[in-house]
């Protein structure tokens, strides 16, 4: 077994509870990390024998900029269930950063973390 990380996607997005942030939006963070057995692509050397981590992003890409969501819970249990459908990893974990969230006091981001195994 082995893991493939993408590591802080960036988008601008217009996800959130309130209607300011779905107006002006805020920046998120994705990271993917799937588990599977590289093996095979080690042995071959051929992108066909392994994730292509340009459909990956584009995945990631397309689901947090084409929708408008309330919760980050909600992106990243729907990015990990997608992930799992069309890579067929045998685990996925994702992470969801929204940046300089709207909440009184200093942090630099609120982050939600979903783990997803193949059955």
């Amino acid at each position: 077994m082995g893991t493939i990380r993408l590591h802080n996607m960036t988008f601008y997005g217009f996800h959130g509870v309130s209607k300011a942030e779905r107006q002006t939006g805020r920046r998120f963070e994705v990271d993917v990390e799937l588990s599977l057995d590289l093996d095979k692509a080690a042995r071959e050397d051929r992108l066909e024998a392994t994730v292509n981590y340009t459909q990956v992003y584009n995945t990631v890409h397309d689901l947090v900029m084409e929708n408008k969501f309330s919760l980050l819970e909600t992106i990243a249990v729907r990015l990990a269930n997608e992930i799992l459908k069309r890579f067929k990893p045998e685990e996925v974990v994702v992470r969801v950063r929204k940046k300089i969230p709207p909440v009184p006091g200093n942090l630099d981001d609120i982050e939600v973390e979903v783990k997803r195994k193949r059955k």
